[in-house]
């Protein structure tokens, strides 16, 4: 899995405190190593002027132990209170007789052990001068000078103070280095934060404006980044100005949307009401005159014009299911037409099978239910429609001994049902706009049976007015049309009936 990528405010936080610190690890570096090489040549000065007393103490001291015949030793050489403040390392090493070192300060004097004198000579046998440890007191800066008697005296200078110094400096500058950062970070954090709130603005407004179901019905965006955080002189804030812009675009053509689908919507339901008046009277008369012609004693005339009036009615007819076709979608479209009760999927499916099969006495109809009742809450009606329809589909677009299988079962949300046959499938150009009105998977098959291409459409109408969805499968030998339905809420028998009257009593509606 990919790392949960930063913020932009955490990688600007980053960002800036990286390379702050980065420079302030440089300075540090460079102040300290320039103040401890400054300390240290500060030193290898006083130790240059204090190995020269010393070695003129020394000489004088051999000279006068010579004299005694006393061996020369560190201590005789510093006996008398040479050294009155400060600490100093001496060793002596004479030609004839054993060294010998010793540590004077103003508290206290001691002796070098022999391994401390050993690491004294080894340290200076390549250069004059450098810095030897002694144990259990410290680091000295030690230098060698030989006197005129051949006596090799070494001086040495404690680095405890130069040490003390880098020690509370690199304290100061970590300290001050780390309450700088600290500082820099919480004012990089609310500068960093103050400059994105636009953003952040911006970000909450679309995600507010995203979660709006957009693609229907009557929408309004009123969501828009506030004033104060759209400023046109900021980059920021022009973006909240651009977002601000967009959504009074969307919201302009989303309502201009929703006025041509209420058009469009009145324009088919008075259409439709217009129309069903005339072809009613179309259809009457046309059956008026057909009786009135059969009742006639002139063959020809009587044959040609009951043909003429045959033809009228059958075009009538087909017009008046293209408008109650029409207003149907309609009604739909606005939510109204569906009246809700309790049905039974499974005496649904009996019964619309019932009627189909003997529209195709060639075809194999097939009926799958279980042994109990799949109760959903829907219209009655308009779910036989929709079965009768799948039915009438499969039917018209397969050939004579095509399978139909209609099956219902029950699912843990609701219910299915399937109307399945092994015809020749569907033409995968046209399956995804099976369900578009005047969509049709054979015009030449569909013009010959009457349809009007908006019986698919109609049923994806009636199953989403249930809150339910239908979908296809096809290839070559199978071929399924599948209706799912949840169970819904049982509507109240009085409502239902209540409904139902309302409907009968005005059809034209």
């Amino acid at each position: 899995m990919l790392p949960h990528p930063l913020s932009l405010q955490a990688r600007l936080m980053a960002a800036v405190i990286g390379f702050v610190s980065l420079i302030l690890v440089i300075v540090a570096i460079i102040t300290s190593a320039t103040l401890g090489k400054t300390l240290e040549d500060d030193l290898q000065r006083k130790l240059v002027a204090t190995s020269k007393v010393t070695t003129a103490l020394v000489t004088s001291r051999a000279t006068a132990a010579e004299l005694r015949g006393e061996p020369l030793t560190a201590e005789n050489a510093v006996s008398g209170g040479i050294v009155q403040t400060g600490s100093l390392l001496l060793a002596v090493l004479p030609p004839d007789t054993p060294a010998s070192g010793v540590i004077v300060t103003p508290e206290s004097r001691r002796d070098l052990p022999a391994r401390d004198l050993l690491t004294l000579t080894a340290a200076l046998q390549e250069s004059d001068s450098a810095t030897v440890t002694v144990h259990d007191v410290g680091s000295f800066r030690v230098m060698v000078d030989r006197t005129e008697n051949g006596v090799v005296v070494i001086t040495g200078l404690p680095r405890a103070e130069v040490q003390h110094t880098m020690t509370s400096l690199f304290t100061v500058i970590a300290l001050a280095t780390l309450g700088g950062l600290i500082l820099l970070a919480l004012t990089t954090a609310l500068t960093i934060s103050m400059g994105l709130r636009p953003l952040r603005a911006v970000a909450a407004t679309a995600s507010r404006v995203a979660g709006q179901p957009l693609d229907r019905g009557e929408v309004s965006i009123t969501e828009r980044v506030p004033d104060y955080e759209a400023d046109p002189r900021t980059e920021v804030g022009r973006v909240g100005v651009a977002l601000n812009t967009l959504l009074d675009h969307v919201d302009s053509s989303l309502s201009a949307r929703q006025r041509n689908e209420e058009r469009m919507r009145r324009f088919v339901a008075d259409a439709s009401h217009e129309l069903r008046t005339p072809l009613a009277s179309i259809r009457g008369y046309s059956e008026l005159s057909l009786r009135a012609l059969r009742q006639s004693q002139d063959a020809p005339t009587v044959e040609n014009t009951t043909s003429a009036l045959e033809r009228i009615q059958a075009q009538s007819l087909r017009m008046t299911r293209l408008v109650e076709d029409l207003l149907l979608l309609a009604r739909l479209d606005e939510g109204a037409e569906l009246v809700h009760g309790e049905v039974d999927l499974s005496q649904l499916a009996v019964e619309a099978l019932a009627d189909a099969q003997p529209t195709a006495p060639d075809h194999h109809w097939k009926l799958e239910t279980p042994g109990e009742p799949v109760v959903v809450a829907g219209d009655v009606g308009r779910l036989h429609q929709v079965v009768g329809n799948l039915l009438a589909n499969a039917r018209t677009h397969t050939p004579e001994g095509t399978t139909i299988t209609l099956s219902v079962s029950a699912t843990p949300s609701g219910a299915e049902l399937r109307v399945h046959d092994d015809g020749p499938g569907i033409d995968p150009d046209v399956r995804e706009e099976l369900f578009a009105r005047f969509a049709r998977g054979d015009v030449s098959r569909a013009r010959q049976t009457g349809g009007t291409g908006l019986g698919l459409a109609i049923a994806k109408a009636i199953v989403e007015g249930h809150g339910g969805t239908i979908s296809v499968e096809s290839t070559p030998g199978d071929t399924s049309f599948t209706m799912r339905l949840p169970r819904g809420e049982q509507a109240t028998p009085a409502r239902s009936a209540q409904a139902r009257s309302e409907r009968d009593e005005h059809p034209d509606q």
